[in-house]
């Protein structure tokens, strides 16, 4: 496992639980918008897996969940053994991905690996490839969200980073089509920050009504959609 960093006491990233967030090195996307793109090449320097797994052991009087977010975590070849070795300490995971390697997630699914998955959905499927900055395979995350709505995982979310320049009424009304019958859906503003690829000035979030209009519209379709860290 290439882990890059720890957030070591979190209450946001794996919903109803005080966890722990690892991050691992390494992406195949190269999202505009990213807010982690220090974490994309893999070049940070590793914290040792022993290291980890021996904070988490200290840890589970306090915590109860421990969050592999990235980068992206299906990159990594010992994604499986990894988890293992968390659910062994008693802790529940939360996995988020791109979506990008539905054979990982398919894995993790059969060995009952993950409680609960949260897929990113970069945007409709008209601008995707645009965003991602790769020509990335849309047939891919496709198996992905299907893994998800026939599901295979115990619990899960969908989520979006609001980008203005990559995302509209078409997209909402794309997205509420290809993800018909979701269970949950997360609407986030983009933070224009120097992390992003593209530097500060050139991309840009919405307003809170301007996102409350896409809610309405994936509504339609999703049992659950609601806006994350927008006042």
């Amino acid at each position: 496992m290439h882990i890059a960093g720890i957030n070591k006491n979190t209450l946001l990233d794996y919903p109803g639980k005080v966890a722990a967030t690892v991050f691992t090195g390494g992406c195949n996307l190269r999202c505009l918008f990213c807010q982690n793109s220090s974490l994309v090449d893999g070049l940070i320097p590793e914290i040792k897996e022993e290291d980890v797994i021996a904070f988490l052991e200290k840890r589970r009087s306090v915590l109860s969940g421990v969050c592999i977010s990235g980068g992206e975590p299906t990159l990594q070849p010992d994604l499986a053994g990894f988890i293992d070795k968390i659910r062994s300490l008693g802790y529940d995971v939360k996995l988020d991905t791109n979506g990008t390697m539905p054979d990982i997630l398919r894995k993790l699914a059969d060995e009952k690996l993950v409680n609960y998955i949260a897929l990113d959905i970069k945007t409709g499927r008209k601008k995707y490839r645009e965003l991602c900055n790769v020509d990335v395979d849309l047939e891919s995350i496709n198996e992905s969200v299907e893994l998800l709505l026939n599901g295979n995982f115990p619990d899960y979310e969908f989520r979006t980073t609001v980008v203005a320049e990559y995302f509209d009424k078409e997209d909402a009304t794309d997205i509420g089509k290809w993800l018909a019958g979701g269970r949950r859906y997360f609407l986030q503003n983009f933070v224009d920050t120097n992390t992003s690829f593209v530097g500060r000035g050139v991309l840009h979030g919405q307003t809170k009504e301007e996102i409350e209009s896409y809610a309405d519209i994936l509504r339609k379709t999703i049992s659950e959609v609601s806006l994350r860290g927008i006042d």
